[in-house]
C-alpha cells in the first residue's frame, strides 16, 4: 500500500475474508456513514467520518472519539459514499477499494457504486470494490485486467453497454475478441482455471468475481 491508496468504508454487509483482509492492509481510509461499524474488523482507523449519520445511529454515542466528524444534512445532492469518494480524491488517492458497496438492502446504492467505480477508472483511478465474498472491478478499454482468482471458482463480466473485441483468457469459456451485445448473458458464471485475464476494445463492462464459490467447478 502507499500513501495514495484509499479504503472506502461504505455501509452494506461484509465478510472479513483474508483476501479483504490483505487487499485493505496499511491502507488509509475514510468511513461513509454505517460504514463505520467495518473499521475495527478489517484492523483500519479511519482518518475522517462523513455522512448525516442516519445509518450509525446504533453505533455508541463514543464510537471513533478521536475520528474527526464531517456532518451533512440528510437532504443532500450526494450519497454519504459518494462524498467520501470525494475526500480521498482531495487527499490525492489514486487507487480506491470500496468496501461494502456490493449487496446489502439498497440496490440502488450497489449499482450506483458499480457507475462511479466505472466513471472513477475512466478518469484514471484504479477502483475496486469488495464486500469480502465478491469482488468487482471496471474493466477500461485499451487496458487489460489480470486477477488471480483461485481455480474453479466463479466470475462474470456485466457489460452496462454493448462490448467490442472482449477477451477473456484463463477460463473455462475464453473469448478472443468478442463483441457482446448489450443485455446478453454470454459471460455470466464463467469459472477461473487459474490467473484470469480480461481485456475489450470499447464499451463499459464490471468484472464480478466470487473467490469463495465453487459451485460451477
Amino acid at each position: 500500500m502507499t500513501v495514495s491508496d484509499f479504503t472506502i468504508l461504505l455501509g452494506g454487509p461484509i465478510e472479513p475474508t483474508e483476501r479483504l483482509k490483505t487487499a485493505v492492509d496499511a491502507s488509509r481510509s475514510i468511513a461513509a456513514d454505517g460504514g463505520m461499524r467495518h473499521a475495527a474488523m478489517l484492523s483500519l482507523k479511519p482518518e475522517l467520518w462523513v455522512g448525516d449519520f442516519d445509518s450509525s445511529a446504533d453505533l455508541p454515542l463514543d464510537a471513533a472519539p478521536d475520528v474527526p466528524r464531517q456532518p451533512y444534512p440528510a437532504q443532500k445532492n450526494l450519497t454519504d459514499g459518494e462524498i467520501a469518494i470525494e475526500e480521498a480524491l482531495k487527499r490525492g488517492a489514486s487507487r480506491l477499494i470500496l468496501v461494502g458497496a456490493l449487496a446489502g438492502e439498497r440496490s440502488d446504492h450497489a449499482l450506483m457504486h458499480l457507475l462511479i467505480a466505472l466513471s472513477l477508472s475512466r478518469q484514471g483511478i484504479h477502483v475496486a470494490l469488495s464486500s469480502g465474498w465478491e469482488e468487482a472491478w471496471p474493466l477500461v478499454p485499451g487496458r487489460s485486467l489480470t486477477l488471480d482468482l483461485p481455480q474453479g471458482s466463479l466470475f462474470s463480466v456485466l457489460g452496462f453497454s454493448a462490448l467490442t473485441g472482449l477477451s477473456i483468457q484463463g477460463a473455462r469459456y475464453p473469448l478472443d475478441g468478442f463483441d457482446l451485445p448489450f443485455g446478453s448473458s454470454r459471460t455470466i458464471s464463467n469459472v477461473a482455471e487459474g490467473p484470469v485475464t480480461v481485456s475489450l476494445m470499447s464499451g463499459d463492462a464490471i468484472l464480478l468475481a466470487r473467490p469463495y464459490d465453487f459451485t460451477g467447478a
